[in-house]
């Protein structure tokens, strides 16, 4: 896995959870307790390990974990270039959602080394929306289905989301409904940066 992705989770147990946690976590999956170099492939039973512990810390299923770390990589300020990165995708909610298409190859101008998920929209109705998700993390549809609903969040946009499970070829499914109206607010967003 590379190390962006773990370090990511890293971080997501340092500022929800504390130091300590992090510690825990780092010592029950056999890490240092400098985690790791962004930039350094690791074995991917080490991610194993470290999701595995901190579902334990958190005694929630590693789903809900997932879903969570999916979630934080969107609103925490530490990920705002994430967050950025996203929002070149529409005006709404929707937009954002057709843009889908379009991450992986985004991301892969950032950083050509990381492997992102790969993301396929198919609308099913007015405002029903299926994703199929392939990536090498297993269960990192829920990872992406936390990301959707900060991103909605993030546009002030009400949804659903339910994992529809994994097809033959291990690729994940989501379906995603739009709701009419909007959440209260949405988090101000202006193209150029700060």
């Amino acid at each position: 896995m590379h190390g962006l992705i773990n370090r990511s989770i890293q971080a997501f147990v340092q500022e929800t959870c504390g130091q300590e946690a992090w510690l825990a976590v780092a010592a029950q999956a056999g890490i240092g307790p400098e985690g790791f170099e962004p930039l350094l492939p690791y074995d991917d039973a080490l991610t194993e390990a470290m999701l595995a512990a901190i579902a334990r810390l958190r005694d929630r299923p590693r789903e809900a974990v997932l879903e969570e770390i999916g979630g934080f990589l969107v609103v925490h300020p530490r990920f705002g270039m994430l967050r950025r990165l996203l929002r070149f995708g529409g005006e709404t909610f929707v937009d954002f959602l057709r843009s889908l298409d379009e991450v992986e190859g985004r991301m892969r101008i950032v950083l050509p080394e990381l492997e992102s998920p790969r993301l396929e929209l198919r609308q099913i109705g007015d405002n029903a929306f299926r994703l199929t998700c392939c990536w090498c993390l297993p269960g990192g549809c829920h990872v992406v289905s936390g990301a959707l609903r900060a991103m909605a969040e993030d546009y002030g946009a009400r949804v659903l989301v339910e994992p529809l499970g994994e097809q033959e070829d291990g690729a994940s499914v989501l379906e995603i409904e739009v709701l009419k109206g909007r959440a209260a607010g949405g988090r101000n967003f202006k193209l150029a940066a700060p």
